[in-house]
Protein backbone atom coordinates (compact mmCIF):
# COMPACT_ATOMS: atom_id res chain seq x y z
CA UNK A 1 0.00 0.00 0.00
CA UNK A 2 1.21 3.43 -1.15
CA UNK A 3 1.92 6.00 1.65
CA UNK A 4 -0.62 8.84 -0.13
CA UNK A 5 -3.33 5.40 0.67
CA UNK A 6 -2.06 5.28 4.10
CA UNK A 7 -2.21 8.69 5.04
CA UNK A 8 -5.48 9.51 3.01
CA UNK A 9 -7.34 6.19 4.87
CA UNK A 10 -5.77 8.19 8.63
CA UNK A 11 -6.49 11.33 7.70
CA UNK A 12 -10.70 10.36 6.93
CA UNK A 13 -10.49 7.92 10.20
CA UNK A 14 -9.11 10.72 12.13
CA UNK A 15 -11.68 13.34 10.76
CA UNK A 16 -14.81 10.50 11.24
CA UNK A 17 -14.74 11.05 15.01
CA UNK A 18 -14.04 15.28 15.15
CA UNK A 19 -14.76 15.40 18.51
CA UNK A 20 -12.65 12.48 19.83
CA UNK A 21 -9.97 13.32 17.91
CA UNK A 22 -9.81 17.34 18.95
CA UNK A 23 -9.86 16.46 22.87
CA UNK A 24 -7.03 13.93 22.21
CA UNK A 25 -5.08 16.45 20.35
CA UNK A 26 -6.25 19.01 22.86
CA UNK A 27 -3.85 17.09 25.41
CA UNK A 28 -1.18 16.74 23.35
CA UNK A 29 -1.65 20.67 22.66
CA UNK A 30 -1.41 21.48 26.89
CA UNK A 31 1.52 19.45 27.42
CA UNK A 32 3.40 20.70 24.70
CA UNK A 33 2.68 24.05 25.40
CA UNK A 34 3.55 23.81 29.23
CA UNK A 35 6.92 21.76 28.13
CA UNK A 36 7.62 24.68 26.43
CA UNK A 37 6.80 27.38 28.85
CA UNK A 38 8.73 25.76 32.11
CA UNK A 39 11.83 24.80 30.07
CA UNK A 40 12.10 28.64 28.19
CA UNK A 41 11.69 30.21 31.81
CA UNK A 42 14.46 27.92 33.00
CA UNK A 43 16.52 28.49 29.55
CA UNK A 44 15.56 32.63 29.57
CA UNK A 45 17.12 32.71 33.12
CA UNK A 46 20.15 31.18 32.07
CA UNK A 47 20.02 33.62 28.53
CA UNK A 48 19.74 36.51 30.97
CA UNK A 49 22.71 35.72 33.32
CA UNK A 50 25.11 34.65 30.87
CA UNK A 51 23.86 37.77 28.67
CA UNK A 52 24.47 40.23 31.76
CA UNK A 53 28.23 38.97 32.75
CA UNK A 54 29.33 38.73 29.20
CA UNK A 55 28.27 41.83 28.34
CA UNK A 56 30.36 43.59 31.95
CA UNK A 57 33.05 41.54 30.47
CA UNK A 58 33.48 39.80 33.49
CA UNK A 59 33.90 36.25 32.45
CA UNK A 60 37.61 38.02 31.41
CA UNK A 61 38.12 39.58 35.08
CA UNK A 62 39.91 38.32 38.03
CA UNK A 63 39.89 39.26 41.49
CA UNK A 64 43.22 38.92 43.86
CA UNK A 65 43.11 39.45 47.51
CA UNK A 66 45.99 38.09 49.49
CA UNK A 67 46.29 34.59 51.24
CA UNK A 68 43.87 33.29 53.35
CA UNK A 69 43.83 34.43 56.77
CA UNK A 70 43.10 32.98 60.24
CA UNK A 71 39.33 33.90 60.70
CA UNK A 72 38.46 31.39 63.33
CA UNK A 73 41.53 32.73 65.87
CA UNK A 74 40.67 36.72 64.92
CA UNK A 75 37.02 35.97 65.66
CA UNK A 76 38.70 34.35 68.73
CA UNK A 77 40.29 37.81 69.72
CA UNK A 78 43.61 36.04 68.82
CA UNK A 79 45.38 38.81 66.62
CA UNK A 80 48.72 37.27 67.15
CA UNK A 81 47.29 34.66 65.07
CA UNK A 82 46.76 36.92 61.85
CA UNK A 83 50.58 38.16 62.41
CA UNK A 84 51.83 34.68 62.56
CA UNK A 85 49.86 33.80 59.61
CA UNK A 86 50.72 36.91 57.25
CA UNK A 87 54.32 37.14 58.16
CA UNK A 88 55.41 34.74 55.32
CA UNK A 89 52.23 36.03 53.58
CA UNK A 90 52.68 37.65 50.08
CA UNK A 91 52.16 41.35 49.98
CA UNK A 92 49.47 42.38 47.73
CA UNK A 93 51.23 45.94 47.24
CA UNK A 94 52.21 48.02 44.55
CA UNK A 95 55.03 45.72 43.08
CA UNK A 96 53.04 42.97 43.29
CA UNK A 97 50.58 44.68 40.59
CA UNK A 98 53.19 45.68 38.63
CA UNK A 99 54.29 42.48 38.29
CA UNK A 100 50.36 41.31 37.19
CA UNK A 101 50.50 44.31 34.83
CA UNK A 102 53.33 42.38 33.24
CA UNK A 103 52.18 39.15 32.90
CA UNK A 104 51.14 37.73 29.14
CA UNK A 105 47.66 38.10 28.47
CA UNK A 106 46.72 40.92 31.06
CA UNK A 107 45.21 43.64 29.75
CA UNK A 108 44.48 45.85 33.15
CA UNK A 109 45.67 45.23 36.92
CA UNK A 110 44.44 48.01 39.21
CA UNK A 111 44.22 47.97 42.82
CA UNK A 112 40.46 48.58 44.80
CA UNK A 113 40.64 51.81 46.20
CA UNK A 114 38.13 54.02 48.01
CA UNK A 115 37.59 56.30 50.34
CA UNK A 116 35.15 58.65 51.89
CA UNK A 117 34.77 62.47 51.17
CA UNK A 118 31.96 65.12 50.53
CA UNK A 119 31.13 66.54 47.56
CA UNK A 120 30.30 69.89 46.96
CA UNK A 121 28.74 72.07 44.59
CA UNK A 122 28.32 75.73 45.31
CA UNK A 123 26.36 75.99 49.11
CA UNK A 124 25.22 71.74 48.98
CA UNK A 125 26.93 69.33 49.93
CA UNK A 126 26.52 65.12 50.42
CA UNK A 127 28.95 62.45 51.77
CA UNK A 128 29.86 59.93 49.28
CA UNK A 129 31.97 56.80 48.39
CA UNK A 130 34.88 58.16 45.98
CA UNK A 131 36.14 55.32 43.63
CA UNK A 132 39.51 54.96 42.20
CA UNK A 133 39.93 53.96 38.64
CA UNK A 134 42.52 53.90 35.47
CA UNK A 135 41.89 55.42 32.71
CA UNK A 136 42.04 52.68 31.19
CA UNK A 137 39.10 50.60 32.66
CA UNK A 138 36.78 53.10 30.27
CA UNK A 139 37.64 50.60 27.37
CA UNK A 140 35.91 47.43 28.72
CA UNK A 141 32.10 47.50 30.24
CA UNK A 142 30.59 48.22 32.09
CA UNK A 143 32.40 52.09 31.76
CA UNK A 144 32.77 52.34 27.67
CA UNK A 145 29.01 53.71 27.65
CA UNK A 146 28.13 56.70 29.83
CA UNK A 147 24.91 58.61 30.13
CA UNK A 148 26.36 62.00 29.42
CA UNK A 149 30.00 63.08 28.99
CA UNK A 150 33.12 60.90 28.26
CA UNK A 151 35.47 58.37 30.94
CA UNK A 152 39.06 59.48 31.70
CA UNK A 153 41.76 60.13 28.73
CA UNK A 154 44.63 60.19 31.64
CA UNK A 155 45.26 59.10 35.13
CA UNK A 156 46.25 62.23 35.98
CA UNK A 157 43.33 64.67 34.41
CA UNK A 158 41.51 66.65 37.69
CA UNK A 159 38.37 64.89 36.39
CA UNK A 160 35.04 63.24 38.15
CA UNK A 161 33.12 60.80 36.96
CA UNK A 162 29.10 61.42 38.73
CA UNK A 163 25.96 59.47 38.80
CA UNK A 164 22.09 60.83 38.94
CA UNK A 165 21.48 59.93 42.16
CA UNK A 166 24.61 61.82 43.76
CA UNK A 167 23.72 65.03 41.50
CA UNK A 168 20.47 64.84 42.82
CA UNK A 169 21.35 65.08 46.70
CA UNK A 170 23.38 68.21 45.50
CA UNK A 171 20.29 70.12 44.02
CA UNK A 172 20.80 68.98 40.29
CA UNK A 173 17.51 66.57 38.61
CA UNK A 174 18.92 65.29 35.20
CA UNK A 175 15.86 66.17 31.93
CA UNK A 176 14.90 64.51 28.89
CA UNK A 177 17.40 66.12 26.19
CA UNK A 178 13.98 67.47 24.52
CA UNK A 179 12.72 69.43 27.63
CA UNK A 180 13.93 72.92 28.52
CA UNK A 181 16.58 72.87 30.98
CA UNK A 182 17.32 75.39 34.02
CA UNK A 183 13.60 74.76 35.30
CA UNK A 184 12.96 74.58 38.91
CA UNK A 185 10.84 71.95 40.55
CA UNK A 186 7.63 72.87 42.39
CA UNK A 187 6.36 72.03 45.64
CA UNK A 188 8.27 69.46 47.69
CA UNK A 189 11.33 69.42 45.53
CA UNK A 190 11.10 73.48 44.69
CA UNK A 191 15.10 73.59 45.46
CA UNK A 192 16.27 71.25 43.23
CA UNK A 193 17.07 72.71 39.61
CA UNK A 194 16.00 70.32 36.67
CA UNK A 195 19.13 70.74 33.97
CA UNK A 196 20.68 68.47 30.74
CA UNK A 197 22.89 66.02 31.53
CA UNK A 198 24.96 68.37 28.87
CA UNK A 199 24.80 71.28 30.81
CA UNK A 200 26.42 69.60 33.98
CA UNK A 201 29.46 68.70 31.76
CA UNK A 202 32.80 70.85 32.27
CA UNK A 203 31.23 72.50 35.91
CA UNK A 204 33.55 72.44 38.55
CA UNK A 205 32.57 70.78 42.29
CA UNK A 206 34.88 70.68 44.84
CA UNK A 207 36.26 67.24 46.77
CA UNK A 208 36.41 67.46 50.73
CA UNK A 209 38.25 64.68 52.54
CA UNK A 210 39.48 64.42 56.08
CA UNK A 211 43.37 64.54 56.83
CA UNK A 212 45.39 64.76 60.41
CA UNK A 213 46.22 67.80 61.48
CA UNK A 214 49.38 67.88 63.65
CA UNK A 215 48.72 70.77 65.37
CA UNK A 216 45.99 69.50 66.98
CA UNK A 217 47.26 66.67 68.30
CA UNK A 218 48.44 67.84 71.16
CA UNK A 219 44.48 69.30 71.72
CA UNK A 220 43.16 66.36 71.10
CA UNK A 221 43.12 64.64 74.62
CA UNK A 222 42.67 68.15 76.48
CA UNK A 223 39.40 69.84 74.03
CA UNK A 224 38.07 65.93 73.28
CA UNK A 225 38.24 66.54 69.47
CA UNK A 226 39.21 64.47 66.97
CA UNK A 227 42.76 66.27 65.09
CA UNK A 228 41.29 66.12 61.83
CA UNK A 229 40.24 69.10 59.12
CA UNK A 230 39.08 68.88 55.73
CA UNK A 231 40.81 69.74 52.80
CA UNK A 232 39.29 70.48 49.17
CA UNK A 233 40.24 69.63 45.60
CA UNK A 234 38.70 71.02 42.63
CA UNK A 235 37.47 68.99 39.76
CA UNK A 236 35.72 69.19 36.29
CA UNK A 237 32.80 66.97 35.85
CA UNK A 238 33.51 65.27 32.44
CA UNK A 239 31.12 62.46 32.43
CA UNK A 240 27.78 61.43 34.14
CA UNK A 241 27.05 57.24 34.18
CA UNK A 242 24.46 55.44 36.16
CA UNK A 243 25.58 53.22 38.83
CA UNK A 244 25.28 49.45 37.03
CA UNK A 245 22.90 47.07 38.92
CA UNK A 246 23.37 44.04 37.00
CA UNK A 247 24.93 41.09 38.31
CA UNK A 248 28.59 41.02 39.57
CA UNK A 249 29.16 45.06 39.01
CA UNK A 250 28.55 45.65 42.84
CA UNK A 251 32.21 46.31 42.84
CA UNK A 252 32.09 49.14 40.41
CA UNK A 253 28.78 50.50 41.65
CA UNK A 254 29.78 54.18 42.81
CA UNK A 255 28.74 57.75 42.81
CA UNK A 256 31.28 59.28 42.38
CA UNK A 257 34.59 58.15 40.39
CA UNK A 258 38.09 59.93 39.97
CA UNK A 259 41.32 58.89 37.74
CA UNK A 260 44.08 57.21 39.49
CA UNK A 261 46.96 59.56 39.48
CA UNK A 262 44.76 62.50 40.23
CA UNK A 263 43.41 60.42 43.52
CA UNK A 264 47.05 59.45 44.69
CA UNK A 265 47.30 63.97 44.91
CA UNK A 266 44.19 63.75 47.04
CA UNK A 267 45.19 64.41 50.46
CA UNK A 268 43.18 61.63 52.67
CA UNK A 269 43.06 59.15 55.85
CA UNK A 270 44.61 56.18 54.36
CA UNK A 271 42.38 53.64 55.59
CA UNK A 272 39.52 52.22 54.31
CA UNK A 273 38.60 48.87 55.98
CA UNK A 274 38.20 47.38 59.67
CA UNK A 275 41.05 45.23 58.59
CA UNK A 276 43.58 48.23 58.63
CA UNK A 277 42.74 48.90 62.30
CA UNK A 278 43.79 45.31 63.37
CA UNK A 279 46.72 45.49 61.13
CA UNK A 280 50.09 44.51 63.69
CA UNK A 281 52.28 47.30 63.37
CA UNK A 282 55.26 47.04 60.94
CA UNK A 283 53.10 44.64 58.88
CA UNK A 284 52.66 45.96 55.18
CA UNK A 285 49.40 44.15 54.49
CA UNK A 286 48.83 45.83 50.85
CA UNK A 287 45.89 46.61 49.03
CA UNK A 288 42.69 44.46 50.12
CA UNK A 289 41.47 43.65 46.57
CA UNK A 290 42.94 43.85 42.84
CA UNK A 291 41.07 43.74 39.26
CA UNK A 292 42.61 41.97 36.89
CA UNK A 293 41.11 41.80 32.90
CA UNK A 294 42.35 39.31 30.79
CA UNK A 295 42.33 39.66 26.72
CA UNK A 296 40.37 36.59 26.63
CA UNK A 297 38.72 33.39 27.89
CA UNK A 298 41.45 31.61 27.16
CA UNK A 299 43.98 33.86 28.83
CA UNK A 300 42.10 33.44 32.41
CA UNK A 301 43.00 30.34 33.66
CA UNK A 302 46.96 30.85 32.75
CA UNK A 303 46.85 34.08 34.27
CA UNK A 304 44.79 32.64 37.22
CA UNK A 305 47.79 30.11 37.67
CA UNK A 306 50.16 32.33 37.39
CA UNK A 307 48.77 34.97 40.05
CA UNK A 308 48.71 32.05 42.26
CA UNK A 309 52.03 31.37 41.61
CA UNK A 310 52.50 34.26 43.47
CA UNK A 311 51.21 33.39 46.37
CA UNK A 312 48.01 35.40 46.24
CA UNK A 313 44.16 33.83 46.31
CA UNK A 314 42.12 34.48 42.87
CA UNK A 315 38.34 34.50 41.97
CA UNK A 316 37.51 34.07 38.27
CA UNK A 317 34.21 33.97 37.50
CA UNK A 318 34.83 31.71 34.53
CA UNK A 319 35.70 29.32 37.29
CA UNK A 320 32.19 28.97 38.41
CA UNK A 321 30.48 28.52 34.85
CA UNK A 322 30.15 24.81 34.57
CA UNK A 323 29.21 25.32 38.08
CA UNK A 324 26.14 27.65 36.56
CA UNK A 325 25.70 25.38 33.77
CA UNK A 326 25.09 22.20 35.71
CA UNK A 327 22.70 24.62 38.26
CA UNK A 328 20.93 25.43 35.48
CA UNK A 329 20.83 21.78 33.23
CA UNK A 330 19.42 20.82 36.94
CA UNK A 331 16.84 23.83 36.42
CA UNK A 332 16.04 22.68 32.91
CA UNK A 333 15.13 19.12 33.82
CA UNK A 334 13.39 19.83 36.70
CA UNK A 335 11.26 22.26 35.08
CA UNK A 336 11.00 19.83 31.53
CA UNK A 337 10.11 16.61 33.97
CA UNK A 338 6.77 18.47 35.15
CA UNK A 339 5.85 19.42 31.30
CA UNK A 340 7.02 15.86 30.48
CA UNK A 341 4.03 14.43 32.95
CA UNK A 342 1.56 16.27 31.30
CA UNK A 343 2.74 15.34 27.85
CA UNK A 344 2.90 11.55 28.88
CA UNK A 345 -0.76 12.14 30.51
CA UNK A 346 -2.33 13.32 27.08
CA UNK A 347 0.24 9.88 25.68
CA UNK A 348 -2.85 8.03 27.87
CA UNK A 349 -5.50 9.98 25.68
CA UNK A 350 -4.08 8.71 22.06
CA UNK A 351 -3.66 5.15 23.27
CA UNK A 352 -7.73 5.26 24.53
CA UNK A 353 -8.09 6.85 21.26
CA UNK A 354 -6.73 4.33 19.11
CA UNK A 355 -7.77 1.16 21.33
CA UNK A 356 -11.45 2.38 21.24
CA UNK A 357 -10.62 3.03 17.33
CA UNK A 358 -9.92 -0.74 16.79
CA UNK A 359 -12.63 -1.54 18.62
CA UNK A 360 -15.22 0.49 16.07
CA UNK A 361 -13.14 -0.42 13.30
CA UNK A 362 -12.64 -4.49 13.86
CA UNK A 363 -14.81 -5.15 10.65
CA UNK A 364 -13.13 -2.94 8.24
CA UNK A 365 -9.69 -3.93 9.60
CA UNK A 366 -11.05 -7.41 8.28
CA UNK A 367 -12.17 -6.48 5.02
CA UNK A 368 -8.25 -4.68 4.86
CA UNK A 369 -6.57 -8.03 5.30
CA UNK A 370 -8.87 -10.29 3.69
CA UNK A 371 -8.47 -7.81 0.32
CA UNK A 372 -4.19 -8.39 0.73
CA UNK A 373 -3.54 -5.67 3.19
CA UNK A 374 -0.76 -7.00 5.15
CA UNK A 375 -0.19 -6.48 8.91
CA UNK A 376 2.62 -3.55 7.73
CA UNK A 377 -0.14 -1.84 6.50
CA UNK A 378 -2.51 -1.58 9.34
CA UNK A 379 0.43 -0.72 11.35
CA UNK A 380 0.99 1.78 9.06
CA UNK A 381 -2.10 3.28 8.89
CA UNK A 382 -2.76 3.76 13.38
CA UNK A 383 1.10 5.23 13.02
CA UNK A 384 -0.25 8.07 10.77
CA UNK A 385 -3.01 8.97 12.63
CA UNK A 386 -0.98 8.52 16.53
CA UNK A 387 1.87 10.70 14.74
CA UNK A 388 -0.63 13.37 12.73
CA UNK A 389 -2.26 13.99 16.45
CA UNK A 390 1.36 14.61 17.98
CA UNK A 391 2.24 16.78 15.11
CA UNK A 392 -0.75 18.76 15.09
CA UNK A 393 -0.79 19.06 18.77
CA UNK A 394 3.16 20.06 18.83
CA UNK A 395 2.81 22.78 16.35
CA UNK A 396 -0.35 23.96 18.16
CA UNK A 397 1.42 23.51 21.52
CA UNK A 398 4.41 25.75 20.78
CA UNK A 399 1.92 27.89 19.71
CA UNK A 400 0.04 27.90 22.83
CA UNK A 401 3.31 28.27 24.88
CA UNK A 402 4.80 31.06 23.24
CA UNK A 403 1.20 33.11 24.05
CA UNK A 404 1.27 31.87 27.90
CA UNK A 405 4.96 33.00 28.22
CA UNK A 406 4.29 36.35 26.41
CA UNK A 407 1.38 37.29 28.37
CA UNK A 408 3.58 35.95 31.74
CA UNK A 409 6.18 38.70 30.88
CA UNK A 410 3.78 41.32 29.96
CA UNK A 411 1.93 40.97 33.56
CA UNK A 412 5.96 40.79 35.57
CA UNK A 413 6.92 43.67 33.80
CA UNK A 414 3.88 45.55 34.75
CA UNK A 415 4.55 44.99 38.11
CA UNK A 416 7.92 45.61 37.80
CA UNK A 417 7.33 49.10 36.53
CA UNK A 418 6.15 51.04 39.46
CA UNK A 419 9.29 50.13 41.38
CA UNK A 420 11.75 51.49 39.25
CA UNK A 421 13.03 48.71 37.67
CA UNK A 422 14.26 47.78 34.20
CA UNK A 423 11.95 45.32 32.05
CA UNK A 424 12.78 41.77 31.71
CA UNK A 425 12.50 39.20 29.35
CA UNK A 426 12.49 35.25 31.78
CA UNK A 427 11.69 33.33 28.41
CA UNK A 428 13.33 32.41 25.73
CA UNK A 429 12.77 29.87 22.99
CA UNK A 430 15.60 29.21 21.25
CA UNK A 431 15.29 27.19 17.72
CA UNK A 432 16.36 23.67 19.25
CA UNK A 433 13.53 23.94 21.63
CA UNK A 434 10.88 24.66 19.00
CA UNK A 435 12.37 22.03 17.04
CA UNK A 436 13.25 19.23 20.43
CA UNK A 437 9.42 20.17 21.56
CA UNK A 438 8.04 19.47 18.26
CA UNK A 439 9.75 15.99 17.86
CA UNK A 440 9.40 14.84 21.27
CA UNK A 441 5.61 15.45 20.81
CA UNK A 442 5.64 13.35 17.34
CA UNK A 443 7.91 10.80 19.04
CA UNK A 444 5.94 9.92 22.48
CA UNK A 445 2.37 10.03 19.75
CA UNK A 446 4.33 7.63 17.83
CA UNK A 447 5.26 5.38 21.06
CA UNK A 448 1.65 5.68 22.26
CA UNK A 449 0.51 4.39 19.29
CA UNK A 450 2.32 1.30 19.20
CA UNK A 451 0.13 -0.84 21.38
CA UNK A 452 -2.74 -0.03 19.30
CA UNK A 453 -0.94 -0.76 15.99
CA UNK A 454 0.30 -4.04 16.96
CA UNK A 455 -3.46 -5.05 18.43
CA UNK A 456 -5.15 -3.50 15.27
CA UNK A 457 -2.42 -5.94 13.36
CA UNK A 458 -3.27 -9.42 15.41
CA UNK A 459 -7.05 -8.90 14.17
CA UNK A 460 -7.87 -11.89 12.46
CA UNK A 461 -9.88 -11.65 9.05
CA UNK A 462 -12.58 -14.46 9.55
CA UNK A 463 -13.04 -13.34 13.02
CA UNK A 464 -13.31 -9.63 12.20
CA UNK A 465 -15.64 -10.30 9.26
CA UNK A 466 -17.69 -11.98 11.79
CA UNK A 467 -17.78 -9.08 14.71
CA UNK A 468 -21.24 -7.08 14.15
Amino acid sequence: MRFADVYRLANANLWRTKLRTALTTLGVIIGIGALVSMVSFGVGIQKNVTDEITENELFTALQVTPADLDLEGIMSGDVSAMAERREDAASLDDDAVERMRDLPGVTLAFPEDRFPATLRVGERETRASVQVLPAGIGLHSPFDELSAGRFFETDVERSVILSPRVLREVGFRLDAPDRASGTRESGAGSDRRTVSADSLLGREVKLATSVIDGRRLALAAVEGELPVRQVETTLTIVGIRERPTGFGTASFASDVIVPSGTAAEIPRLDFTSAWDLLRPDGLDRGYVRVHVRAQSMQDVYSVRDEIRSMGFSVLALADQLEAFRRQFLILDTMLGAVGTIALFVASLGIVNTMVTSILERTREIGIMKAVGGSEGDIKRIFFVEAGTIGLVGGALGLALGWVVTRVANVVMNYHLRPEGLAAVDLFHMPAWLLLGALSFSVLVSLLAGVYPAARAARVEPVEALRHD
